[in-house]
């Protein structure tokens, strides 16, 4: 192995290579040319003393060095990004990126509003947000500030529960005006039903209260909550929906409240490091305030 340490663009590289399978692909999406990253990969290679890749058929194939240097390479990134985004935010002021991450739902059908407020607030400021669930975003430095529908259990991270969100049966009136509407928990089984696809934890831990929803009886499957609400929305039949995001349409019906019911537990998290930081903190308090009104309505 050389001596000199690898540049952080050509972890960068390597991993846009490693996702797309190609020098081609990986150099439109970010923005270089083909010599350039396959430049990149070569002088890493060099620098590590390893083969990443081999050319094949249909692409660039990663070798198991390649796979097995994957999961650093990816927190080296993370790093980098995180050092940027505080590079960018010094001094008192509120300014710079922060970088958020929440489920596909909240995403896009709660937060707009809220983040539209700390902009206003804060024009300085710039929002990266990611959609996702993963446990391991705060940690890893993948993200500043989580929402999460599960209590955060590193000790590194500041967390504040804003309570509960409660889930239930919804459907559209196009629907039950021509399928009928269930009055039990057995009728069901008469009707198109959306769900999952695959078995997450949640799930898992959904369907021991639940035992009788499973895969099978389920007319439409997608493990995107986002999918899930829109056929919900089109008619298609009846799925779980937060019950506050259902109530802002008229249009959707709300069935069998007493006898399903889910409560999801709220939390608002980020790292312990970046208590200090103007852009966090008052990132971090609109997400309290703009939550807590939400899981209130």
């Amino acid at each position: 192995m050389a001596d000199i340490e690898p540049n952080w663009e050509w972890y960068r590289t390597f991993l846009k290579v490693l996702e797309t399978g190609s020098l081609s692909a990986a150099g439109r999406e970010m923005g270089l040319t083909q010599p350039t990253v396959g430049r990149h990969i070569d002088q890493l290679e060099s620098t590590l003393g390893l083969k990443l890749f081999v050319r094949s058929f249909d692409g660039f194939s990663p070798t198991d060095a390649a796979l097995e240097l994957k999961p650093y390479a990816a927190g080296i990134a993370a790093t980098s990004a995180a050092l940027r985004r505080v590079a960018s935010s010094q001094g008192k002021e509120v300014r710079g990126t922060v970088r958020l991450t929440a489920s596909e739902v909240i995403s896009v059908e709660v937060l707009p509003p809220i983040l539209t407020e700390l902009k206003r607030e804060h024009p300085e400021l710039r929002v990266e947000l990611v959609m996702s669930n993963k446990p391991d975003d705060l940690l890893n430095r993948e993200a500043d500030i989580a929402v999460r529908m599960f209590k955060p259990s590193q000790d590194a991270l500041i967390a504040r529960r804003l309570g509960s969100i409660e889930v239930g049966l919804h459907a559209h009136q196009r629907y039950l005006a021509a399928h009928g509407t269930p009055r039990s928990l057995d009728a069901l089984a008469e009707h198109a039903l959306i769900g999952f696809d695959q078995e997450s934890a949640y799930v898992r831990k959904v369907l021991k209260e639940l035992p009788w929803l499973s895969r099978a009886i389920l007319a439409f499957r997608t493990d995107s909550d986002l999918a899930q609400l829109a056929a919900i929305r089109a008619g298609f039949g009846i799925g779980i929906c937060q019950v506050a995001l259902a109530a802002r349409d008229d249009a959707l019906v709300r069935l069998l409240p007493r006898q399903f019911s889910l409560k999801m537990e709220t939390w608002v998290a980020m790292h312990e490091d970046l208590r200090a930081s103007p852009r966090c903190a008052v990132t971090f308090a609109a997400l309290v305030k703009g939550l807590g009104a939400y899981i209130r309505h």
